[in-house]
């Protein structure tokens, strides 16, 4: 890598913490029993352990990303990490695989319901984490966001989701930083289960010139 370094960040689940809207939502409109775990996966497997369940799961889904969106919040420690990036002019950008409406649900325009999140959120606002609109990209498939990742010159790119690292045209120039307390199982990847740790191997990297 060379050259000043570029973030890019993945939105749902790596940068907007859903945390117990998903549970919420599942036991209120789908009837989940209490006694599931609050993690998305763990929600995901009842869906899917029900008769047709994924089609449920994806209108619970529509319900969480649209219309209950303002109930999220940031995950823990991004504040610090996106205001250290901020005072050290590093260039941040948000790349999201996204549709722009549930399959299912409410016809919510998915992507304006996550940009009036990110604004309510600081991250246009000078006096927050001064991102440009511009540097917000929400793409229709996994392939156009790797593109997108590419034609960004990401010096690192942090997501919550291996698939992504797995794709065959993700820029290998690109350092890859997976957001999550399990193991990966692909080569080059480096797992972070809190975004301190993330911040700590960011500047570690850009102190040794992003080598």
């Amino acid at each position: 890598m060379s050259g000043a370094m570029k973030i890019g960040i993945d939105f749902d689940n790596t940068i907007i913490n859903y945390g117990n809207t998903f549970k919420k939502y599942a036991m209120e409109h789908f009837g989940m029993p209490a006694g599931i775990k609050t993690e998305k996966q763990s929600i995901r497997t009842w869906f899917w352990s029900l008769p047709n369940g994924n089609t449920p799961w994806t209108e619970l889904q529509g319900i969480v990303y649209g219309e209950k969106i303002l109930e999220a919040t940031l995950f823990d420690g991004l504040d610090h990490f996106l205001r250290r990036c901020k005072d050290e002019q590093i260039a941040v950008s948000i790349i999201s695989h996204k549709s722009e409406f549930a399959a299912l649900g409410p016809k919510i325009n998915l992507r304006d319901a996550a940009m009036k999140w990110l604004e309510l959120n600081g991250f246009f606002d000078k006096s927050g984490y001064a991102l440009s609109t511009t540097s917000v990209f929400f793409e229709s498939t996994r392939y156009f966001k790797v593109m997108r990742i590419g034609t960004e010159n990401c010096s690192v790119f942090i997501d919550d989701l291996q698939d992504v690292f797995e794709e065959p045209s993700f820029p290998a120039t690109t350092r890859k930083i997976l957001f999550s307390s399990d193991h990966s199982t692909i080569n080059n990847v480096t797992v972070c289960p809190s975004w301190k740790q993330i911040e700590h191997l960011v500047f570690d990297i850009k102190q040794g010139n992003n080598q």
